[in-house]
């Protein structure tokens, strides 16, 4: 090729420079731009009416059925007919506060958690107190929770928990603000701490029937057939005084038999004391 001559290549004017184009991408862009705002728009105006009408269609729905979970001792149908003031009203204005308030009369009722259902159900769960013994007052036998509070005695405790043991001399009471009576909270700790260990013996749960709560360090518990008042005192430690206990009715009770001893005193470390009962008959 000579020097005067050139060679034009595809996209270049013969002076080197681009070849433009008649249609330029900013037309189609500004296209696809407005087709996308236009969607988003109507996607948010959508949103919007599906807001509207689903916060209307709220207003509207009313209170219809009630289903209530963990309820065992209690009767569901008495839950039940204790709200049935509630039924009808509008879902949306019900307050979950004053339906609890209205729940929590019962006394086995220790909380309760309340939803609302958008097809017009409340949902109610109980949460129940859990007996731990029976308190005998006065001859009178009540339920004893695991927070001191005295709970009505009824035949559904009694299938449900068939061995409670019994606790008598009971006298530090207090009106607590939901209307029941309260143990006094030292009392209370030494029940459940003596059951935790009772609950972890061998045998003497099977044979203790009754703890006797007593001042001066002078608690004591009853056996099954047999008169015995075995002293373990206020001051805990009742692992080792059960302990104790095991092996002196397996060593002596079982051999001399049930009325020998007044009183049998498991206070003292690695010692037991005892009383032998008088007789009350003439020599």
């Amino acid at each position: 090729m000579s020097d005067s001559e050139y060679q034009v290549y595809p996209g270049q004017e013969p002076d080197g420079g681009e070849i433009g184009s008649d249609v330029g991408p900013t037309s189609a862009g500004g296209s696809g731009s407005f087709s996308l705002l236009f969607i988003c728009l109507m996607a948010v105006a959508a949103l919007v009416g599906l807001v509207f009408v689903a916060s209307h269609w709220k207003k509207e729905v009313l209170v219809r059925d009630f289903i209530v979970d963990g309820s065992s001792l209690m009767v569901k149908r008495d839950l039940l007919l204790h709200v049935i003031g509630f039924k009808g009203r509008n879902l949306q204005d019900l307050d979950v506060e004053e339906l609890k308030t209205n729940l929590m009369v019962f006394p086995y009722i220790r909380d309760a958690a309340i939803s609302k259902e958008l097809n017009g159900v409340v949902r109610i769960r109980v949460f129940e107190r859990e007996p731990v013994a029976l308190a005998i007052i006065a001859g009178r036998k009540t339920v004893l929770d695991r927070e001191g509070f005295l709970l009505p005695w009824n035949q559904t405790v009694a299938e449900r928990f068939p061995k409670l043991l019994d606790i008598t001399g009971i006298s530090r009471l207090k009106t607590a603000g939901n209307g029941l009576q309260q143990l006094d909270q030292r009392d209370i700790t030494l029940i459940l701490q003596f059951l935790e260990s009772l609950s972890q013996t061998d045998y003497a749960s099977m044979l203790i029937r009754e703890l006797h709560l007593a001042g001066n360090n002078m608690s004591w518990c009853l056996v099954v057939q047999a008169p015995t008042h075995f002293i373990v005192g206020n001051d805990g430690n009742f692992k080792e005084k059960l302990k104790k206990f095991e092996i002196f009715w397996q060593k002596v009770i079982s051999k001399k038999g049930f009325d020998c001893y007044d009183t049998v005193d498991l206070r003292f470390r690695d010692r037991v004391f005892t009383t032998d009962i008088v007789s009350s008959q003439a020599p």
